[in-house]
């Protein structure tokens, strides 16, 4: 529920307009069947649910191991003693034994506590780098969903101008046939009509593609299709203030590699004292089977002390590898926080310039639709030329189609500004 809860932070600044009739697919649902559903989501979750057994199996050092032995030994001849030239058995040719023991570490100059705080970090690094990859596919979700409302708007634009090239055409016909204007008109609307079509056929296939990719990432079946809240919006009232020094205190990445880190030196701490000695406690019982001697089991206690002398320079090997794992990790910690700054800059700076193209793109519109609008009565008039108003349509559906990607790039940067802010 972690990814829930932080992807909803994004939903806060959501704007929903209230339609009549049946309610469309929001931009909250999607984040929530992407939590429920997302396959590779699922697939991650498992690294915590690891790494927490990690953990359980670290802390078992702080438990006694008891273990239980059984068997049956068959001799060829029994073990026997020479007494003045007499040979005495001391046991049975076939005898069973049995054992328990219980055997716990005392002190081991804390090298089991280090082995058990590394794991523990581990868990809380996988937990974060679960929840870092959770914001990266609620922004996936973000991106496809805003993608999709922006190629309907193009798909609009797409067919205002098939429209409009098509009734161009429609009238440069009629004029051809009055022996107004020469057949080159006619042809000139045949091509343009041919391109307008070609580009609508790929803004079509673009939302197909962007519908395959959001009910992938949420988990829907493939042909799935609903009807998007065309009046969601996503509100940054941060985006311009200035950075606090903290600004990465919640990215989930970086406090995943800073407890990988902390793991990294537990490790080097462990690894540290390899040959400090292992003080130990040892209760046995033992059982043989044997009627040639009065006591058959035996009860001990052991305090004892175990060090290791040489092992080949492994232990040394050990140490060095653990140290250079943590300045490995050190460097790894200092390129995430620098990659951060930077996502945090550059998707600050293209909502910024996204927030801009919309105001000049919006009043072009309205330019480039009155431009039309004079060049279509000139033709009319039979003073323009027929370039002029396919030029002047062309233009009408660039800026419109330059307006509807703006408005969406801002959208789209100010998700990922959430989410290099770690707030998705």
């Amino acid at each position: 529920m972690k990814f829930l809860h932080a992807s909803l932070v994004a939903v806060l600044f959501l704007g929903m307009a209230s339609n009549s009739g049946a309610a469309p697919l929001s931009l909250r649902e999607c984040l929530i069947k992407a939590h429920d559903n997302n396959p590779a989501l699922k697939s991650i979750a498992w690294d915590s649910r690891i790494a927490e057994d990690n953990g359980r199996l670290a802390s078992a050092a702080k438990y006694p191991r008891i273990d239980a032995t059984a068997g049956y030994t068959m001799q060829l001849d029994p073990q026997a003693v020479k007494i003045d030239g007499f040979t005495a058995e001391t046991q049975e040719p076939d005898f069973a034994t049995a054992g328990l023991a219980a055997t716990y570490t005392l002190y081991d100059f804390g090298r089991r506590n280090a082995r058990i705080r590394q794991a523990h970090a581990y868990t809380k690094a996988a937990s974060q780098s679960f929840l870092s990859t959770s914001g990266d596919y609620a922004l996936q979700v973000i991106a496809a969903y805003f993608g999709i409302l922006e190629t309907q708007r193009l798909i609009q634009a797409a067919d205002e101008e098939v429209a409009q090239i098509t009734e161009h055409r429609r009238i440069a016909q009629v004029l051809f046939e009055e022996g107004v204007v020469t057949r080159n008109d006619v042809l000139q609307a045949d091509v343009r009509l041919a391109s307008a079509r070609q580009k609508q056929l790929a803004v079509i296939s673009k939302r197909d593609n962007d519908w395959l990719l959001l009910n992938f990432l949420t988990g829907s079946d493939p042909g799935f299709r609903g009807e998007l809240d065309d009046a969601t919006t996503l509100i940054n009232s941060r985006q311009n203030t200035p950075e606090t020094p903290d600004i990465l205190g919640n990215r989930h990445d970086i406090k995943a590699e800073k407890q990988i880190l902390d793991a990294r030196e537990f490790e080097v701490q462990e690894n540290r004292n390899n040959y400090s000695p292992e003080i130990y406690t040892r209760l046995s019982m033992d059982y043989v089977q044997n009627d040639k001697v009065r006591e058959q089991t035996i009860y001990s206690a052991t305090v004892g002390i175990r060090i290791n002398l040489f092992d080949g320079y492994a232990a040394q090997a050990v140490h060095d590898r653990a140290i250079k794992k943590r300045s490995q990790q050190q460097d790894a910690l200092r390129l995430a926080e620098q990659r951060a700054r930077l996502e945090i800059a550059t998707a600050r700076n293209d909502a910024n310039v996204a927030q801009e193209r919309i105001s000049v793109t919006e009043a072009a519109i309205k330019q480039s639709e009155e431009n039309l609008r004079i060049n279509e009565e000139r033709y009319q008039a039979r003073v323009g030329i027929a370039s002029e108003v396919l030029d002047a349509q062309t233009l009408v559906t660039q800026t419109k189609t330059d307006y509807y990607r703006a408005l969406y790039d801002y959208q789209t940067a100010t998700a990922r500004l959430q989410n290099a802010r770690g707030e998705l």
